[in-house]
């Protein structure tokens, strides 16, 4: 299938690894052109290399801060002045620290509010204007399972992650007749470095190794196992492009079929 992207402008936030460099590949394989940024320079330069030497398409990479509304703008401004327009936008961002209600005071709510559902608010925003003024456009904000089935130790994610999604389904209306798409796209177990991270955790405070931690997680999955990280990227490319030029306001789950929710 050709997906369109050749030669389209597509802005990856948190792109250095995980899911937000899965896009990006999947979206260069396609010959998209790349806009990616992170916080680590060293990281976001040796992502974007890879992608050079991989794919042959131009990949610009950036240092930014998602909790940070200039620092998003200063990245939208530096993708206009070096690509000239912008086609697509991956809202993205570390996710907050696990957690029950009980272990976060004001400060971790402020952080968590910040950095999941205000740097989405401030990425849309900062990259609206170039697609209407070209009256095309299509976001996808990567989120959470949470928003389906909340996650018992991911307060945090569980309550801003379902706002991501109350907006995404708000602005869709409101853009849909601009020529502007916008869609979530949540992952379950994808095999990244958060969810080891999770599953660490989860393997010490139940008292088991890590590979127990994580066989009792992929029993769970119906197909058995974790997905992969080019799996879930696929599934972002496809929102992102011409391929799925009807699609708007939806929440496409990669899972391996885990949750049990119909919506």
């Amino acid at each position: 299938m050709d997906l369109g992207l050749t030669d389209k402008v597509i802005m990856v936030a948190a792109a250095s690894k995980g899911l937000g460099y899965g896009i990006a590949e999947a979206a260069a394989s396609a010959g998209a052109k790349l806009s990616i940024a992170s916080r680590t320079q060293a990281d976001i330069e040796a992502a974007a290399q890879s992608l050079r030497d991989r794919y042959g398409v131009a990949v610009k990479a950036y240092v930014f801060d998602a909790a940070e509304a200039d620092s998003i703008q200063a990245w939208t401004d530096a993708t206009l002045q070096d690509f000239g327009h912008i086609d697509g936008l991956v809202v993205n961002a570390g996710g907050p620290p696990p957690g029950k209600f009980d272990d976060f005071g004001d400060d971790a709510w402020e952080q968590g509010f910040n950095i999941t559902l205000m740097s989405a608010v401030r990425l849309i925003r900062a990259a609206l204007p170039a697609m209407r003024q070209q009256g095309s456009g299509s976001i996808v904000t990567i989120t959470s399972s949470s928003i389906k089935e909340p996650i018992d130790v991911l307060l945090l994610s569980n309550v801003f992650r379902s706002g991501v999604v109350s907006l995404v389904k708000s602005l869709s209306s409101d853009l849909a007749a601009e020529g502007i798409r916008i869609n979530n796209l949540v992952p379950g177990r994808i095999d990244t470095d958060r969810v080891q991270s999770l599953d660490s955790n989860g393997a010490q405070q139940r008292g088991v190794s890590v590979a127990e931690q994580r066989a009792a997680q992929e029993a769970k999955i119906p197909m058995q196992r974790y997905g992969r990280i080019d799996e879930f990227g696929q599934a972002g490319a496809f929102l992102l492009s011409d391929a799925a030029s009807y699609i708007t306001g939806t929440t496409l789950t990669v899972d391996g079929g885990s949750m049990k929710t119909v919506w």
